[in-house]
C-alpha cells in the first residue's frame, strides 16, 4: 500500500486552532519535521486542510 510523507514547511503561528489542532493529529510540530503515514480518505482530508502548510510526496 503507498504511505505519504508529510513535511511541515512553514510555522504554525497565526493560524486558526482547527489547523494546529490538525497539524497536532497528523503528528507535526517543528517546521522541516516529516511523518509518514498511509494513504487514505482520513489522512488525504488532513493534509487537504493544512495544505498550504505542509509538502507531501508519495513513498513506498
Amino acid at each position: 500500500m503507498a504511505q505519504l510523507k508529510i513535511t511541515q514547511t512553514r510555522g504554525l503561528a497565526g493560524t486558526k486552532p482547527n489547523q494546529r489542532e490538525t497539524m497536532r493529529t497528523l503528528g507535526l510540530h517543528r517546521i522541516d519535521q516529516s511523518v509518514v503515514r498511509k494513504d487514505n480518505r482520513s489522512v488525504r482530508g488532513l493534509v487537504n486542510a493544512v495544505g498550504h502548510l505542509v509538502e507531501v510526496e508519495e513513498v513506498e
